[in-house]
C-alpha cells in the first residue's frame, strides 16, 4: 500500500449506501474513495484504471453479485484486498466470498469506527472476520458435513504445532499484533510463521490460508 491516504474503491448498486460509505471514509481519518461501482461487472475496469488499495464490497447486488466480483478481482494480477459488506443474516454466502478470495467481512451496520479500522487492516494485508458473526460462519461449514480430503490433513501435518496455532488465529481473524500477543512472541516471530505456512501450504495470501483452515477443519465455531 502506498504511503498516505487509503485508496479505496466502494462497489454497491445502492446510491444511499455508496454516499455513508463516503461520509466514513473521509481523508481526515485517512481514507480517499478513488471510485465507485454500482455492478460488480464494472469491478474489474476500475480496479484496473484507478490502482486501489482495497475494494469495500457489497455481498449482494442486483447483477454480478460480491461474490463474483471478488473472484474476479482477485484473478487480477496484484489485484488489492476485498472487505465484504453483509447484513447480518448473510452467513449463508460469506464463505462463498472467502472462497472467492475476499480478506474477510464487516457488518453494514457497523460503527464507524470499526469500518475504518477494518478497512486499514484490509488494505495493510490482513484479514478482518467481524466477530458478530465468524461464529455463525464457521458452523455453517461444519454443517456442509463435506469429507475433507486426506491431501488436507496431510498438508497440515506439514506444519509445525506453532504454525498450526498461528494459521488458527488467523482464521479467527486476529492481527499480527493479536496473534503476537496471544502466543507471546514478537511480530517477526508471526510474519515468519506465516511465511512459512504459506510457503508449506502454497497459499498465495491470509484469504486463502483461512479457507484452508476452515476446510481442514482447524477452526471451530464459538458456540
Amino acid at each position: 500500500m502506498a504511503a498516505g491516504l487509503i485508496r479505496v474503491l466502494l462497489v454497491d448498486d445502492q446510491e444511499l449506501v455508496r454516499a455513508g460509505l463516503r461520509g466514513i471514509l473521509r481523508p481526515q481519518y485517512g481514507f480517499e474513495v478513488v471510485g465507485e461501482c454500482d455492478d460488480g461487472a464494472e469491478v474489474v475496469d476500475a480496479v484496473q484504471r484507478l490502482a486501489p488499495d482495497v475494494v469495500v464490497m457489497d455481498i449482494r447486488m442486483k447483477n454480478i453479485d460480491g461474490v463474483e466480483a471478488t473472484r474476479r478481482v482477485r484473478g487480477v494480477d496484484g489485484g488489492p484486498p476485498v472487505l465484504v459488506l453483509t447484513t447480518y443474516d448473510d452467513d449463508e454466502v460469506l464463505s462463498a466470498a472467502l472462497r472467492a478470495g475476499a480478506a474477510g467481512f464487516q457488518l453494514k451496520d457497523a460503527p464507524g469506527e470499526e469500518l475504518h479500522r477494518s478497512v486499514r487492516v484490509v488494505a495493510d494485508g490482513d484479514a478482518w472476520l467481524d466477530p458478530a458473526v465468524t461464529g455463525r460462519v464457521l458452523a455453517a461449514y461444519r454443517a456442509q458435513d463435506v469429507a475433507r480430503p486426506a491431501e488436507l490433513q496431510e498438508r497440515v501435518e506439514r506444519l509445525t504445532a506453532r504454525e498450526v496455532e498461528v494459521l488458527g488465529l488467523m482464521a479467527r481473524g486476529a492481527t499480527n499484533a493479536e496473534i503476537a500477543a496471544e502466543l507471546f512472541v514478537g511480530e517477526g516471530t508471526v510474519k515468519t510463521h506465516i511465511g512459512h505456512i504459506f510457503s508449506k501450504l502454497h497459499l498465495r495470501d491470509r484469504a486463502a490460508a483461512i479457507v484452508f483452515a476452515f476446510d481442514a477443519g482447524l477452526v471451530e465455531p464459538e458456540v
